[in-house]
């Protein structure tokens, strides 16, 4: 879980409570702290203004019960039974403090889950018995049938437990959603938006639980109230992460969410922040893998606004996510139809791009590159693209993003290279069919380049989709001069079939050790 992906030295420390022995925790669990009534209340105070609260506390022990009952399980087939015994208290434990925490610090709770609470807890006291008595015998016989019995209790354990975490985190999630409804301040709002924005965080099911209980809503009831407005750019976010799925969409639609978004993104008053934001939610909602969106009818009838102040961001951004966001909304909306491309190049979108892709602040990044040249990809197969690729030397730009290098060396920017590889021998192929632009890519050195990229596997990252798409490329400009290749090259990569060459190339990566 993302809650438990932080610094390691936080974590212990954030997990001292947790590691203690178990025999000291049945002990002092029963024991009050203080008698005194206002002791209690001072530390229920103090505990719920620290990061602590009930949502946190819920999916860290979660998160620890179940990882208990998965080592409980893996023990139990190598029938280490006093392994199995300890770890099944350790368990019990970590149950009890659970419920005992959250009923202290939740709002509300209701009898179906105390229901499941008392079950919970007779069934990890039976397991727990079950477990000792293992210990206690090494008869053969005994133990097969102690065995099964463990195995049934620790299924009823499971699905107690997952009951009640699932009404527990409901619960939890109606709660947020009326703090958004009631809009007192802006502190109750600011910290229901955060733990919305954790749950979205932690899973597609915990994503659905809050769309379906209308977060959706909620969100755009604070987006449409400008006291809230140093709240837009966490609310914005949370609503990125539920339109990642269709219902989230469903639910945008059906409370005007597109009108919403174009009107703060086309506002001058708000900050960039918040405009990257908005940019974020419409490259979610337009991603190629949601179909949903073409029947937006909303967002047709504002695309040309928003697609205008999206080109606007990427000309006036002054940090590189900012413009990495908006050109990844553009590049999306290039996907929707061919209107949408010309519609976009009518905009002066070629200019615009071009110069960001020199400027190292804007887009700094491959993944920031792989957005423009997705965009530059899908409007060359319009004619009028290739004289304004001329006319804002975007031959070049592409010719060097063939030599695109990963800084980090991470797998997901080594991937993102590959794309930026890919995409530029697509886009160099489709526009080489015009004779000016072949004659500007031979002379800015491309066919030396597309050729290593087709004989050194190490520069295409061994991937076989740049190599077609760098063999097709080269063929095209071959095509138009092929004085500029060497025989063995013409041989090779151009004059077989391109299943041929691609094999040929291909091949290059065995090693002969």
């Amino acid at each position: 879980m993302n809650l438990m992906q932080v610094d390691s030295v936080q974590r212990w420390m954030d997990d001292l409570m947790l590691m203690t022995e178990c025999e000291c925790m049945c002990i002092l669990q029963s024991k009050p702290i203080s008698i005194d009534d206002d002791s209690q209340s001072d530390l229920m105070l103090s505990s719920q203004e620290g990061t602590q609260n009930s949502l946190e506390m819920l999916l860290r022990r979660a998160w620890i019960i179940s990882t208990e009952l998965t080592k409980i399980v893996q023990k139990l087939e190598k029938n280490r039974w006093r392994r199995v015994h300890t770890m099944t208290i350790k368990t019990n434990c970590h149950v009890h403090s659970m419920i005992k925490e959250y009923n202290m610090y939740a709002m509300t709770t209701t009898q179906q889950m105390h229901e499941y609470e008392t079950l919970l807890m007779e069934k990890c006291s039976e397991l727990t018995e079950i477990t000792e008595r293992c210990t206690q015998t090494e008869d053969e016989i005994d133990l097969a049938s102690m065995k099964l019995s463990i195995n049934e209790t620790l299924t009823a354990v499971g699905h107690n437990f997952t009951q009640l975490i699932n009404l527990a985190l409901l619960q939890e999630v109606k709660g947020l959603v009326e703090q958004l409804d009631a809009s007192e301040s802006v502190h109750s709002v600011e910290n229901a938006i955060r733990s919305l924005f954790s749950l979205t965080q932690e899973g597609t099911r915990l994503c659905h639980l809050v769309a379906q209980e209308g977060a959706v809503v909620g969100l755009f009831k604070i987006l449409r109230q400008d006291q809230f407005k140093c709240l837009y750019p966490s609310a914005l976010r949370t609503l990125a992460s539920l339109c990642c799925l269709e219902e989230g969409i469903h639910h945008l639609e059906k409370v005007d969410g597109i009108l919403c978004l174009t009107e703060i993104l086309t506002d001058d008053s708000h900050c960039e922040a918040t405009k990257a934001e908005v940019a974020a939610v419409i490259a979610q909602i337009t991603s190629p893998h949601v179909t949903f969106t073409l029947h937006l009818s909303s967002f047709l009838e504002n695309m040309e606004e928003i697609v205008t102040a999206l080109l606007k961001l990427c000309e006036e951004a002054t940090t590189g996510e900012t413009c990495l966001l908006a050109s990844a909304a553009l590049a999306n909306i290039t996907f929707l139809d061919s209107l949408a491309c010309e519609m976009i190049l009518q905009m002066n979108a070629l200019k615009i791009l071009i110069n960001a892709c020199s400027d190292k602040q804007r887009v700094n990044s491959a993944y920031a590159r792989d957005q423009i040249v997705t965009i530059l990809a899908n409007l060359s197969i319009l004619d009028q693209c290739a004289s304004e690729i001329l006319q804002e030397n975007g031959v070049e730009v592409l010719v060097q993003m063939l030599s695109e290098k990963p800084l980090s060396g991470s797998l997901a920017e080594v991937s993102a290279c590959e794309r930026v590889l890919q995409k530029s021998a697509v886009t160099l192929a489709r526009l080489c069919r015009h004779p000016d632009i072949a004659q500007d890519a031979t002379k800015h050195n491309c066919i030396p380049r597309l050729i290593a990229l087709c004989r050194h596997p190490e520069e295409r990252y061994s991937s076989d989709a740049v190599l077609v798409a760098c063999l097709a490329a080269l063929r095209r400009l071959a095509a138009a001069h092929p004085e500029e290749l060497e025989d063995s090259d013409l041989q090779q990569l151009v004059k077989p079939r391109l299943v041929d060459s691609f094999l040929l190339c291909s091949n290059m990566e065995e090693s002969f050790v």
